[in-house]
């Protein structure tokens, strides 16, 4: 679960009370809907988010997986 908060915490650097502001999340949002980043509002991005929950969750516990096989690889305890 850390690597999940770590990862949003990083992604919404600079705009953590209002995350919908962030550049990174937006371009991340067109990347992967087609949305245009310029265009997004906060009522698009909770639409998104609230859309796509189940691709998100799966994403964030897919984030736990890879930093639990990292820290085995490399036996780092963190």
């Amino acid at each position: 679960m850390l690597a999940s908060v770590r990862f949003i915490w990083n992604a919404t650097s600079g705009h953590r009370l209002r995350p919908w502001r962030s550049e990174y999340l937006k371009w991340r949002i067109e990347t992967y809907s087609g949305m245009h980043a310029e265009e997004l509002t906060a009522r698009d991005i909770v639409g998104f988010v609230w859309r796509e929950k189940g691709n998100l969750l799966r994403f964030l516990h897919w984030t736990d997986r890879m930093e639990g096989w990292k820290r085995q690889a490399t036996g780092n305890r963190e």
